[in-house]
């Protein structure tokens, strides 16, 4: 495990901080995990003691590592607020597809859902089962239809999916925008990609709930960003802790999750949105909400008003089609004050990441489909039942050692299991059993947690899944 390369031009201690940081970025090293001490380490490495001193103490000044007397050295516990010093600000980041980080137990879930030969429990893959997919009937357009239809692509996305895309706001969320207010984008990604290349600055400090998908995404770090943590109750992020850390770190812009969040499936309720947005008004303090999950709330009439209703101005708003549609429907939109949009849309055309027409042309016609809101009403009906047979399974098998929260959409369980467990153990089990779940340290998270994704799951899976847990438990 501890090995430094035949990079003969670098000192020995820039390679053992190479090498440590190499583990980081691969997921081998987690969150607040302890490092072997330093004699320890310099005997694996077969260095002087005198090297790995120099190579923590650097480690220690970016921020990278903490040592404490008595403790021992350990990775910093918010992993996610610095960057390693190598880190490159790759554009290409905005095109990759999944947020997982390539550590070695994401590798070799990746390499067993290739094999089609390999009988899968998935509970990790967080996309839509083929058979939840609608089929679409195509458009009939030819070659040249599409390039007349490019006569009405504008540096903000196609004009008609944006008025189409204005009309579902009003008509799903009560959102007022207006067609020069929204942008079309390749998807939630790429949106807020171009937020934190365009309307943030290297050094800049954004808030985060934890835990959440977005720790597992390599565009803050890549654009030079410090991540401050939130921590959330049963109800979402707290207004105080958010005051506190503004005053700390100085934070410029707050991205939330606030319905059905991933990965908890948390629905922040009214009241606790209202003080959010009465404190980030008072700090003058800017929010992204990402509302990707919202079309999959099992009862959509009793959702609590958006952050953008709450307050219009200070909110940039993401929207997805990709969560009810797909993933192979790369087409999302952001909302915001015009002069940031066009703003967004003049940088993004600079960066010649225009979108093509004809996935804008297939959504447009989706959403103006008539069977699209029968589609809905199937998906969350279906996704009710198996979360239900899901939970029915746990409580039925493993009551006891396990702890969730019944969600109220979206596709995932939060599971905490008991302090005594050890998440790594159990997670390397259940993928020796060719089942996959994904552990809390993905999302940033310290918890002893696993989300389980109920979208590919019937009631005889969902069973089985709860029996090769409940084995796994039985033998930590």
């Amino acid at each position: 495990m501890w090995k430094l390369s035949d990079n003969q031009h670098l000192p020995i201690y820039q390679q053992i901080i190479k090498l440590i940081e190499q583990k980081i970025n691969s997921g081998q090293l987690l969150t607040g995990e302890k490092l072997p001490a330093e004699r320890k380490l310099a005997e694996l490495l077969g260095v002087n003691r005198s090297t790995v001193i120099r190579a923590f103490d650097e480690l220690v000044e970016r921020g990278v590592l903490i040592r404490r007397r008595g403790s021992g050295t350990t990775i910093n516990q918010d992993k996610w607020g610095v960057a390693p010093q190598q880190t490159t600000n790759w554009r290409h980041y905005v095109d990759q597809s999944s947020f997982l980080p390539a550590s070695p137990y994401i590798r070799k879930t990746h390499v067993l859902l290739k094999n089609p030969d390999n009988d899968i429990l998935d509970l990790a893959t967080g996309e839509l089962p083929l058979d939840l997919i609608p089929e679409i009937t195509m458009p009939s357009y030819s070659w040249r239809d599409l390039i007349a239809e490019e006569k009405n692509e504008e540096i903000e996305g196609y004009f008609p999916l944006r008025q189409t895309i204005q009309h579902h706001l009003l008509n799903r969320q009560q959102i007022l925008a207006l067609p020069e207010q929204i942008l079309i984008t390749s998807g939630a990604q790429q949106a807020l990609f171009m937020i934190t290349q365009c309307l943030l600055r290297p050094g800049d400090t954004i808030a985060i709930e934890s835990p959440s998908y977005l720790y597992a995404l390599p565009l803050f770090q890549s654009a030079g960003l410090r991540i401050v943590a939130l921590p959330m109750d049963k109800e979402g992020i707290q207004p105080d802790d958010l005051e506190r850390l503004y005053h700390k770190f100085a934070i410029k812009m707050v991205f939330l999750n606030p319905t059905l969040q991933n990965p908890t499936g948390l629905m922040m309720p009214q009241q606790r949105r209202k003080e959010i947005i009465a404190l980030c008004t008072k700090l003058n303090l800017p929010i992204v909400e990402d509302h990707s999950y919202a079309e999959l709330s099992f009862d959509h009439t009793a959702q609590p008003p958006t952050l953008k209703q709450l307050d219009h101005q200070n909110v940039l708003y993401i929207g997805s089609l990709s969560k009810v549609m797909g993933s192979m429907t790369r087409i999302g939109w952001l909302v915001g004050p015009a002069a940031v949009i066009k703003h967004l849309a003049e940088a993004r055309q600079e960066m010649d990441f225009g979108l093509s027409i004809f996935p804008q042309v297939l959504a447009n016609h989706v959403l103006n489909n008539t069977s699209f809101h029968q589609h809905l009403t199937r998906l969350r009906d279906t996704l009710k039942h198996r979360c239900d047979d899901l939970i029915s399974a746990l409580n039925n098998t493993i009551q006891e050692d396990i702890d969730f929260a019944i969600p109220q959409g979206g596709m995932h369980l939060w599971c905490k299991l008991h302090p005594s467990y050890n998440i790594t153990r159990v997670t390397q089990k259940l993928l020796e059993q060719n089942m996959l779940v994904m552990p809390a340290g993905v999302f940033g998270s310290k918890e002893n947690a696993l989300r389980l994704t109920f979208a590919r799951l019937n009631k005889d899976v969902a069973q089985l899944a709860a029996f090769r847990l409940q084995q796994v438990l039985k033998d930590p």
